[in-house]
């Protein structure tokens, strides 16, 4: 949730600040490791081909084994991807006073639509070393193209083209996840209901002291499924067997991070990736993470396909609303919101 007048990151970075503002710096236990181990660094997020015929199976594979993983052969064009960095770019390398005219309200609650730097309601929580800018894009109901920037020519249509393009991608994706699990190809796309999608274009200022911060703390995502691309800079890392690996940007590849809706309804058989941004001292970074989401008003339920005697329900149902707020007040802190629904067996 934005405060009154929330720094800018991107202001302090410009500043020259040599030093990290206490609120920026983490606990010990939660900062970036130097370098990988010789295992992490071997690791390398599955790469997966959805123009071939083995796509479904290897989908199935990066969803067991990763629950994050980059897809190429997707049908997006790579010049739209390409529009969508260059447009979130010119947004955060305009003058300060454009940008502010199109800042989060913060009478609107966390997550509020707009140009942001701090998104969580918890005023204990250590901030990310990053700005951003959240577009509602679906439903149309809640999508207002006249908050997004006007002073970036072609900025407002190229980021409804995506929209579009995300959210026929995410349903083609879960498709192919439901069918793997012998559920109709329909089932998590009809589970989760109306699609509320957000896309959120994050921007990482170089950091005075990169080993004290992280870009965007370990978390794992709310909703269904998460699409991410990337420019060439760097700096997101996938939790895998304890070990944090980076994930290489990839022009033309855009990664599928799945989330905790998605973990409950398939009952714990593709889990959520926990995954978080590190920073650097030399280089600003941009991601653009497209969400598809329930609407808070629906109800999470395990499919009872998925139930049985040797695999017992392992999370009780939720309003989605009610995630939502718990994530939003308590924080993300890795899986800690879903874990909180595991029931005792």
């Amino acid at each position: 949730m934005e405060t009154a007048a929330p720094a800018r990151v991107q202001a302090l970075a410009e500043a020259g600040v040599s030093r990290l503002p206490a609120q920026y710096i983490q606990p010990p236990e939660h900062r970036p490791t130097p370098s990988p181990s010789p295992i992490a660094a071997a690791l390398s997020v599955p790469v997966v081909d959805l123009s071939t015929s083995t796509a479904d199976d290897a989908v199935r594979a990066a969803c067991a084994d990763w629950g994050a993983f980059h897809v190429v052969g997707h049908g997006v064009p790579v010049d739209l991807l390409d529009a969508v960095r260059a447009a979130g770019l010119a947004f955060f390398r305009a003058p300060m006073e454009d940008k502010l005219r199109f800042a989060c309200d913060p009478a609107r609650g966390a997550a509020s639509e707009g140009y942001g730097s701090r998104m969580l309601a918890n005023d204990d929580s250590v901030l990310d070393w990053r700005d951003y800018f959240d577009h509602h894009t679906l439903p149309e109901s809640r999508c207002d193209p006249a908050r997004w920037p006007d002073f970036v020519p072609g900025y407002r249509d190229t980021i409804a083209k995506y929209s579009n393009s995300m959210k026929d991608l995410a349903q083609k994706l879960l498709c192919i996840i439901s069918e793997n699990l012998s559920l109709p190809p329909s089932y998590i796309q009809e589970a989760v209901g109306e699609v509320f999608q957000n896309i959120t274009i994050s921007y990482y200022s170089p950091c005075p002291q990169p080993d004290l911060a992280l870009g965007l703390q370990s978390h794992s995502d709310m909703g269904a499924i998460t699409l991410l691309i990337q420019d060439d800079v760097g700096g997101l890392e996938v939790l895998k067997d304890g070990m944090w690996i980076p994930v290489p940007a990839l022009r033309d590849g855009i990664l599928v991070i799945l989330a905790d809706q998605t973990e409950i309804i398939t009952n714990g058989r593709y889990k959520s990736s926990v995954h978080r941004a590190v920073v650097n001292a030399e280089h600003a970074r941009l991601s653009v993470a497209t969400f598809y989401d329930p609407s808070k008003s629906r109800k999470i339920c395990t499919a009872p396909q998925l139930v049985s005697e040797n695999e017992p329900q392992k999370y009780r149902d939720v309003i989605y609303g009610d995630y939502v707020s718990s994530w939003y007040s308590k924080g993300p802190e890795g899986k800690r919101n879903i874990d909180a629904l595991l029931i005792q067996h």
